[in-house]
Formats: structure tokens, sequence, C-alpha cells
């Protein structure tokens, strides 16, 4: 299986990228992610294991990830249940608050009864991985709400 993405922004690139590279924090948005360690990090790589599980299926990878904050990263399998298991984010800054990201990925599974059983769950899984990334980039910029007392109630002072 093969997937291209692309979309246009209104995030700085280096952001999106902090969100990418940042697995540890992936089972806080993404609903599929139930586990996510970083094994290794540094300025030039970054080693992670996902564990996945979605409608009954469920499996676990290693990925060894080649980076250049906040252009590009490649993700690259080093262990799990594929034959084949390779992606790449690139993130083009156009403005301050705005960039495009063009996210591929290619995977086989290394037995077929694997493929029949999760393929259509990583299909998609991995289909929707670069709007959640987006969603989760919007709620962090969120400002947060303060909400005025109802009328008629008196404000109450923080101190007693």
């Amino acid at each position: 299986m093969e997937l291209r993405r692309s979309a246009y922004v209104a995030h700085p690139a280096a952001r999106m990228f902090e969100l990418i590279e940042a697995a540890e924090s992936y089972p806080d948005f993404l609903p599929w992610c139930v586990g996510a360690r970083v094994l290794r990090r540094d300025d030039n790589v970054v080693v992670a294991r996902i564990d996945v599980a979605w409608h009954g299926a469920r499996f676990s990878f290693v990925t060894r990830n080649p980076k250049h904050a906040p252009q590009w990263m490649t993700i690259g399998l080093e262990e799990g249940p594929f034959r084949h298991f390779a992606g790449h984010w690139q993130l083009e800054a156009l403005t301050d608050w705005g960039c495009r990201i063009d996210f591929t990925l290619s995977w086989a599974f290394a037995r077929a009864w694997q493929s029949s059983l999760a393929g259509p769950v990583l299909e998609r899984l991995a289909g929707t991985l670069v709007d959640a990334f987006i969603r989760r980039a919007d709620q962090l910029a969120a400002p947060s709400v303060h909400l005025a007392p109802a009328r008629g109630a008196e404000p109450r002072s923080p101190m007693p």
C-alpha cells in the first residue's frame, strides 16, 4: 500500500515538526495509538516504539527516523510486523505562520493474514494522520477561554 497526502497549514513549520517528532505524545491525540515510547532521540534521529490498537487489530513497531528539523523526517522500519514500512514528512515554510506538509507512507505486512486483518486498519489510520496533526496543532494554539460571570452575579475575588 502507498499513501500520499499534502496540506497547507496555518501553523509554522517548526511547530508542526515538533508535533510530528514527539512520538511520546501520540497517545494524547491519536485514538488508535495506545502507547508510544521514544527509545533514542538526538539532533539527527528519533527512534520510537508505537503500539496500535483499533477495532480488534493490535500490533507494535519500532521506527528509526532520520530528521532535519524543521524541514523533514524520514520514517524507516527497525522492527515490526511489516515486510516493508517507509515514509517521509516534508515541511515547507511558506510564511512565519504557515507551511505546506507533504506526507508519504508505504507499507506491506510480512504475512498475508496480517495484511487481511490489519491492512484496512492501517490504511484508515494513515489516511487520517495528517489531519490528526493539524487538529492537534489547532487545539494547542487555541486561546484559553475565560468565562465571564453570569448576568447579575458578582465577580469573585481570588483572595478571601
